[in-house]
């Protein structure tokens, strides 16, 4: 079995954790920004210092390729994002890209060839945090999303990806498109969850990934004076939003044990303390791995949204920003997960991702896994989400001979 170096693993994440670290030891490091390019700079560094041919595609992925023995033989690809949340957690994609640059080393310094090439893959904007839909450049990539839509999308300052992209240097020239046939594709991530460490096991082997919609809802009303206006002749859309808040997760609780329901973000611009809230916007989701589930979450909370704007004298518009469905991995790379953490000597479960990950849509163009690390208490998406290096160290393992039994 192949053996990662530890040292190396536990110093490339310290050293990545620099590039938008936050003083709390979290990561604040969106997609496409300042923070983003030093980091993608020194990743460029370390695929080059691995005698990785590299290459940047439209969008911004970036890959790096060592050659296999046979020329018309399919890469088998591996990685993830270097992306994070607003004040997110430092493990939370980058080991899977590191991980996956650990098959190299590894394969490099053991004088290893492969059959297959082996990929190594930073893909752009998983996170969603600043611009919008999440998993975006995987999914040009993959050819669900139109890269000219992909391009207009803007953040809250109005600044369009393609910008974006041109500031900081990553519009590549490459086709944001895949070259070629792929053999397969592994992703390591944290699980973002709290099964792995409630089950007592070491590395997760995850044989599929959830369904999700998010929704944007703007509830309109009539701005006056508070004093003035009676309760009962108010127009008010903050209060409409706040009843949208507590039955997105009501809505969750009866559908079924496994629905998550959330309202994850709201805007209200005002401080005034003596004017009837006017425009309110919220963005609500609903999660599971049973796709009927989901759009009857969906379809139930759009009712809801209608009954409440009638309740509240408030006009009301809702848009799906997107909308993925549940994805089943295949069989092959399930067993080569599962394989390789059996031949470690690790404890292993097989288990479903319980949010969004790019392999939702590299599952479109090849054979597709993932393993998962543990999630110290289930936290992800905090600075205070954690991962000990022995649990980065077991996942990491399980990759590499995962990805190296597909290449070989």
């Amino acid at each position: 079995m192949l053996t990662a170096d530890r040292e190396r693993l536990v110093s490339l994440m310290t050293e990545q954790a620099e590039f938008g670290g936050t003083d709390a030891g979290g990561l604040h490091r969106l997609a496409l920004t300042e923070e983003d390019r030093a980091a993608r700079e020194w990743f460029r560094e370390r695929l080059e210092e691995a005698g990785l041919d590299i290459r940047v595609d439209a969008v911004g992925n970036m890959f790096g390729r060592r050659d296999g023995t046979d020329a018309n033989a399919p890469p088998v690809l591996l990685g993830s994002h270097l992306d994070s949340q607003p004040y997110g957690g430092r493990f939370d994609g980058p080991l899977g890209v590191l991980g996956a640059l650990e098959l190299v080393h590894v394969l490099e310094e053991e004088d290893i060839e492969t059959t297959h090439p082996v990929e190594v893959v930073n893909w752009t904007n998983e996170e969603g945090a600043r611009f919008q839909p999440p998993m975006m450049a995987s999914g040009v990539w993959a050819g669900k999303y139109d890269i000219a839509d992909v391009y207009a999308a803007t953040d809250d300052d109005g600044v369009t990806v393609e910008e974006a992209l041109e500031a900081i240097g990553y519009k590549g020239t490459e086709p944001a498109e895949p070259g070629e046939e792929y053999e397969a594709y592994l992703e390591l991530h944290i699980e973002q969850g709290p099964k792995l460490e409630r089950h007592g096991k070491d590395v997760g082997v995850v044989t599929g990934i959830v369904g999700l919609t998010w929704t944007e809802t703007t509830f309109y009303g009539q701005p006056n004076h508070t004093g003035p206006t009676p309760m009962h002749l108010r127009q008010d859309a903050l209060v409409a939003a706040g009843e949208l808040i507590t039955q997105v997760p009501r809505t969750a609780n009866k559908l079924s044990d496994t629905t998550r329901g959330t309202v994850g973000a709201i805007e209200y611009d005002s401080e005034a303390i003596s004017i009837v809230p006017d425009e309110v916007r919220v963005v609500w989701e609903f999660v599971d791995y049973d796709d009927d589930l989901v759009e009857e979450g969906y379809q139930r909370t759009l009712e809801e949204i209608d009954q409440i704007a009638r309740r509240e004298d408030v006009d009301t518009e809702s848009a799906e920003i997107t909308r993925f469905d549940s994805v089943a991995f295949d069989d092959r790379c399930i067993r080569a997960v599962e394989e390789a953490a059996d031949g470690l000597g690790y404890d292993s479960m097989r288990m479903h991702a319980g949010a969004g990950h790019d392999p939702m849509n590299v599952a479109e163009v090849c054979d597709t896994g993932m393993v998962f690390a543990v999630s110290e208490d289930g936290l992800s998406h905090t600075e205070a989400e954690y991962t000990s290096w022995e649990d980065c160290y077991a996942a990491v393992n399980t990759l590499i001979n995962a990805g190296y039994e597909l290449a070989k």
